[in-house]
């Protein structure tokens, strides 16, 4: 096997021929990556990278239980497997018992493309999108605008294969465009984000003119207090605050009293309801442009995620139905704890709230309000309550009988997500959207706007 050529799938093979462990599971993450930088309205970088990533987790029965143990490289060739797969082995009888031993999966159909060769991308995903840019450009500069910002494309081709037969393979495209405009002055600045599969749906000329359209509502300048307003939270906001949402809840530390999802007393909140809006929060591996893995990919053990679910397949996951909280996340052992269903997280998350309404036509009903742009710095404070503190960014607006008549100074924030969905007056239609903080680890979001009568400003912060 020459090291220049092994494809990714012989890598598996290799890996899992080597091990003598009682179980072994090998994944392969082969990543291509392309991206355009801009500053001023003029390119500045641009570049295509590749990388492969070899996760080997070993499994050893004792007599006390089953113990695991994972070891992960990158640029991975044929001569560094033997000791990768000894490596494992070896912090697999160092460890104790694992607490989430499961039998690995078993009977999961091969992925038909298991054998075929990586998926990458180039350059040419932006052979549409870069003249575009340039017009962009353009128009901004006779406009009196800066336009600041990347475009970032991924491929990444896994390829997962277990000792019980699994042979299981998935592509991913994640597509990112953020663009900033600011006025030449710097003291103007205003933000649009956009996620994509290929960049065939995107348009900076677009998102350039909605950057206009803000950079003159900041024309006029308001200062508020802190306090509570009647807010207008666009999707990319909401998408920030219910991921967070999602990552914080996991059964079993709901179950054991930690988290906001725990019921007094004992137990959790499964079935109590959230919101008085027909919210639902959901998952499905295979949401429309929103595609992601049928299965699970675990490359450790965590409080949601087990490296012996490893293959498992995913479902259509209601998380909150009809505004009642219908599930929370499990492994196959924290759903036998917890007596729950067996709920693994999936790679995208979409909220319906039964809405039509656009952003803008949210904001031609308004009477007295803020128009929020997107948040960022988002840290946890409570974690009884899911508590959240952050800032507001790139533009807060304020709204007086349906029009914004200018922008006001930016506010620090402490909300929690499952208190404001008990608040959410309105929500919105539901629309794909680039989570501003959290978009280098979660792409894959579609969200409504919600108002909130009283979104706590708890101070007036000199951030841009």
């Amino acid at each position: 096997m020459s090291p220049r050529t092994t494809k990714p799938h012989e890598i598996v093979e290799r890996a899992l021929e080597l091990s003598t462990a009682d179980g072994c599971v090998v994944i392969a993450d082969e990543l291509s990556s392309a991206n355009l930088r801009w500053a001023g309205n003029a390119l500045t970088t641009n570049g295509v990278t590749r990388g492969r990533t070899l996760t080997v987790i070993a499994t050893v029965d004792g007599t006390e239980g089953t113990a695991s143990g994972v070891v992960s490289r990158t640029a991975v060739t044929a001569d560094d497997l033997e000791p990768l797969v000894r490596a494992a082995e070896a912090a697999a009888r160092a460890a104790g018992p694992a607490e989430d031993a499961r039998p690995l999966v078993t009977g999961v159909p091969a992925s038909p493309d298991f054998a075929d060769a990586p998926a990458e991308t180039s350059s040419a995903v932006f052979t549409d999108f870069a003249p575009a840019l340039g017009e962009a450009f353009a128009r901004a500069r006779e406009g009196g605008r800066e336009l600041y910002g990347f475009a970032s494309h991924e491929l990444t081709s896994t390829y997962l294969g277990t000792s019980t037969g699994l042979r299981l393979r998935h592509d991913q495209p994640n597509g990112t465009l953020e663009l900033n405009a600011k006025s030449p002055d710097r003291t103007r600045s205003a933000w649009a984000g956009r996620a994509t599969r290929d960049f065939k749906d995107v348009d900076p000329g677009a998102l350039d003119a909605e950057l206009a359209v803000r950079l003159g509502w900041a024309e006029r300048r308001i200062e508020l207090p802190a306090g509570r307003y009647e807010t207008l939270l666009p999707p990319t906001a909401v998408a920030d605050l219910l991921i967070y949402q999602l990552w914080s809840s996991a059964a079993r530390d709901a179950a054991e009293g930690r988290t906001v999802f725990s019921r007094p007393g004992g137990g959790t909140r499964v079935g109590e309801r959230l919101s008085p809006l027909p919210l639902n929060l959901r998952s499905d591996p295979h949401e429309p442009g929103l595609e992601s893995a049928p299965f699970v990919v675990a490359h450790s053990s965590g409080d949601d995620s087990s490296v012996f679910d490893n293959g498992l397949p995913l479902e259509p996951t209601a998380w909150v139905r009809e505004g009642e909280l219908a599930r929370l996340t499990t492994t196959r052992h924290s759903a036998a704890l917890t007596g729950l269903p067996v709920a693994p997280t999936v790679g995208n998350l979409v909220l319906d709230g039964g809405g039509d309404r656009s952003l803008a036509e949210m904001v031609a009903a308004t009477g007295r309000g803020l128009l929020l742009t997107c948040l960022w710095y988002i840290r946890e404070v409570d974690p009884a309550t899911l508590l959240l503190t952050g800032l507001t960014r790139d533009g807060v607006y304020l709204v007086e009988d349906g029009e914004v008549v200018g922008e006001v100074n930016n506010f620090r924030f402490n909300e929690s997500p499952v208190d404001l969905l008990s608040r959410a007056s309105e929500a919105g239609r539901t629309e794909r959207t680039l989570p501003r903080e959290w978009g280098d680890y979660f792409t894959r979001a579609a969200m409504p706007a919600l108002r909130v009568p009283d979104f706590n400003m708890s101070s007036v912060s000199k951030g841009v």
